[in-house]
Formats: C-alpha cells, structure tokens, sequence
C-alpha cells in the first residue's frame, strides 16, 4: 500500500510549479495541428505525469498520418512506458520498458529523446525517468539513421492524452508540457537533483530553451484557455471536454492528497469506482457488498482540513467519511461500518437513523445532522491534540470550533498514522463523494484557500489547519 508519510517527505525548493491539467481518463483530451513540418529527424518531448488510472492503455502523446505513419508514447496495460514510431505500418523505432509504473501518488519526470541522425543506433531514441536514462527494456527497436518520425507532420495533430480522439485517454494530472522542434536536449534543460536531497528530481524554469518553429510549452496557468502556448510560438491546442475545473495546483512541486485504488477493499464482489483524477468516488450500489478506501497521505503530526461533496446518492444517503489508521483492517467492516476495527473515528451519515460520529466502531457523539444530496461535509483533524472534526454546509457539528479545540465530537488516537478514508453503507443506490483535498472537481462558489495560501476550499480553513500537499506535509507533518 503505497502512501507518503509526513515526516519522509522533503520539501522542494527553488523553481515552482504552479498548475497542471486533469485528464479524466474517459473524454478529455488536447489537440494542436502543426502549419509546418517540425524537424521530424530531431525533437524532445519532456512533461511531468501523475497516474490515476491503471491496467489500461493510455496515451500521453499521439501523431499519426493514417494510421500507418505513428508516433506515440503511451502507458501500456501492463503499465510499461511504450514508445513507438511507425512508417507505412512498417516499426523504425520503439522501445518498451522493463519496468512498471504504478505508483498512482507520484509525479514522474518524462522525457523522450528523438534523434535520427545520430551515428551512435542506440542513441537514436532515448528516454528519461526523473533525470535518469533508461537503459532496461523489454523491447528495443532502433530506427534506421535519419529516419523520419511521424510527430509534427504538417496539419497532422499532435495530440495530448489521446490515441486517435476516441481511445486509450491518459487518467491522471499532467504539467510543463514542452517540445523541442529541431533540439536533441540534455535531461539537464528540464530539470535537477535537490541539492538536499540527491535522490530527488526536481523542475527546472524552462521558458528560456530554444523551442524551434513548431515547439510548444504548456504550463496550464490560464484556467480559460488551458492549451495555451507559452513558448512564443503562438501553437495553441484546441482542449475537448476539459474545462476551469480541470485546472489544478496538484503539481511536481506540491503534491496534493488524492484517493488511493491501490488501498481498497470490496466486500460481496462488487468494486467502487474512481474518476476526476481520483477525486470522484462512485460505490458499487449493491446492498451485498460494501467499499472502502483510504487516500495517499499518511499523517502521524499536525492539523489537517478536506471537504467531501455527495454528488449523487438517490434514496440512498449512508456514507462514513473520516480517518482510518495505516495499520486498520479494512476487510472488517461490518453492520454499515468503516471498519469495525481499531483505529478509525469517522463520520456516519445515516438515512434511517441519526447520524454520528464513531470511533473503533462505536457512536460517540450521535443525533447530528444528516448530509443531503450536493451538500458538503468538513473534515478537520486536529493530531497534535488527537480530536476529530466534522460539519455540514459550514457549520460544525456539536456546536465544536476546530480552531479553539472546542466541543470535539470524537478523539483519535495518539502515536498512530492515519489517512482519510470513506466508505458506503452497503446501499442498493450509489453513493458519490467527490473528495476535495484542496483541488475540487466542481465548481467552487467561494473560494477559501489556508493560511499558506494552497487548496481551494468552499469553506474556511480553520486557523492552524492545513490543506493536504507535500510543503505543508514538509512543514507541518511531523
């Protein structure tokens, strides 16, 4: 179970990244068709990539002329990185790594190298993870010197998070998107290791490289037209069913909190479902089986804020949102519960009787207000002075004030790591909860960020509560 823990994360320092886009991974995609040839013997891809869905084909850039004439780079089922150049159906070039990548709470630094025309056949294609050549792969193919790739042929599109407009979607959060036309670059150019921290690989401020007549830089700053080009090129992409929304501070320099589908249980057989970059979370709405999930973050230190909206719940309006610890059993719920096991303290709304907070599975504070359809619910978690916080539509529940530790509804436990988690009641309707760790899904009417200025919140932030990314995790976490 892949998590990050506060105290073993390290800051990043120096240049910052600000936004990235969500890719939905069923519909959302972008498009730029190139006036002109690009230099199609030489060009460098480089973007930074966070996974959400995986066990799927996924394309993080496609060209084809055809279909005959290709390239593309893609995550295959297997979650193998696949680069792949086709001329008249013919492979002149392609590589497969050895290694998977499914770590779905990471952002990888991905970088491909086209150069045709070198003399050296292995250098023709190269590829960098997070500052590193690749050198293991499954499948090698190097194409002939000075072979032509399909990527920026004139009025043929180059397309982001797609195949062919109808297949293979990338799900996941993309930012610095940038091509170099004509320009075999240094993985340097893009990026460095933080001197603290050799091992980490960090961004670099890229607006100066040469970017070539048909190059293009994406930084995804304006909400409004996030295709736009930054490189001065004016190569503006075309986004279909991307909107304000998908625009995100989630990025390679603040890592924020998302929901984690490598840590769920579903009981009878049936399977919750993620979407929105794994923010939006649908049960299987089958009275039989009962889901849970917990989310990246681990937290041993500190005082942390979220907000879950119920979207979509019919008749059906029983969840659990709340805190379950790294070590909980989340195959022992039971009785509508998440879990029935030490150490949680949750949340319960309920349809049929009062709702309530519970703690190891038992009520603590109950007959508290029950959640309606679109209403949002608080979370507060206080572990400094181990107190759990819950309120509805803006006003907490037991009369409890987060900020002065007031009226706390119910404890948690000392010495132990918790992440957020949730669960259904094991409802025949669906329960949607689409979980906001400070870069919702919907819309936002107000706007409340913490007091360091990161998250996107409809209501405020307690005083000392902090939204859940990486420097506020550095700094607060433990």
């Amino acid at each position: 179970m892949p998590f990050i823990l506060g105290a073993n994360e390290t800051k990043v320092t120096g240049y910052n990244v600000d936004n990235s886009v969500r890719f939905d991974g069923s519909s959302s995609y972008m498009s730029f068709a190139p006036a002109s040839h690009m230099n199609m013997d030489r060009w460098t891809w480089s973007c930074w990539v966070k996974r959400s869905k995986l066990g799927a084909v996924q394309t993080l850039f496609n060209c084809d002329n055809a279909a005959s004439d290709l390239t593309e780079l893609q995550f295959l089922a297997t979650d193998q990185l696949h680069f792949e150049n086709l001329v008249s159906n013919s492979i002149k070039g392609k590589r497969v790594t050895t290694r998977v990548f499914r770590d779905i709470s990471a952002w990888y630094h991905i970088m491909v190298v086209w150069d045709s025309g070198n003399a050296t056949a292995g250098d023709r294609i190269k590829i960098y993870i997070n500052g590193v050549q690749e050198t293991a792969f499954d499948t090698t193919d190097d194409p002939d010197q000075n072979t032509d790739s399909s990527f920026g042929e004139n009025n043929q599109p180059i397309r982001i998070g797609v195949l062919d407009e109808s297949s293979a979607y990338f799900g996941g959060y993309m930012c610095e998107v940038v091509v170099l036309d004509g320009t075999a670059a240094a993985v340097t150019d893009f990026g460095e290791f933080n001197e603290d921290s050799p091992n980490i690989w960090q961004p670099i401020d890229v607006s100066g490289l040469t970017f070539g007549g048909q190059g293009f830089y994406l930084d995804f700053e304006d909400s409004g037209d996030l295709g736009d080009d930054e490189s001065g090129n004016g190569n503006d992409f075309t986004e279909t069913n991307l909107a304000a929304t998908d625009q995100t501070t989630d990025t390679c320099t603040n890592n924020f909190c998302t929901c984690n589908p490598l840590d769920q249980t579903n009981t009878g057989g049936s399977s919750a479902t993620m979407a929105e970059g794994n923010l939006k979370w649908t049960s299987a709405g089958n009275t039989t089986s009962q889901s849970y999930m917990r989310a990246t973050f681990g937290l041993t230190a500190g005082k942390w804020y979220w907000e879950a909206k119920m979207s979509d719940s019919n008749s059906g309006v029983g969840f659990n949102i709340g805190v379950a610890g790294s070590d909980a059993n989340m195959n022992a719920g039971g009785s509508g519960n998440m879990p029935d096991s030490d150490p949680n303290t949750l949340f319960k709304n309920s349809a049929s009787t009062n709702s309530a907070t519970r703690k190891d599975g038992s009520d603590v504070t109950t007959n508290l207000t029950t959640v309606a359809e679109n209403q949002i619910v608080q979370i507060a978690l206080d572990l400094d002075n181990q107190k759990f916080y819950a309120g509805v539509q803006g006003t907490w529940l037991n009369s409890a004030d987060p900020a002065t530790g007031s009226n706390a509804p119910a404890t948690v436990d000392a010495n132990t790591t918790y992440l957020p988690a949730w669960s259904d009641n094991g409802y025949t309707d669906q329960i949607t909860l689409e979980l906001n760790f400070g870069n919702p899904t919907f819309s936002i009417s107000s706007g409340n960020a913490d007091a360091n200025g990161y998250g996107n919140f409809e209501y405020a932030v307690p005083s000392g509560y902090y939204a859940l990314c990486t420097k506020n995790l550095a700094e607060f976490g433990g």
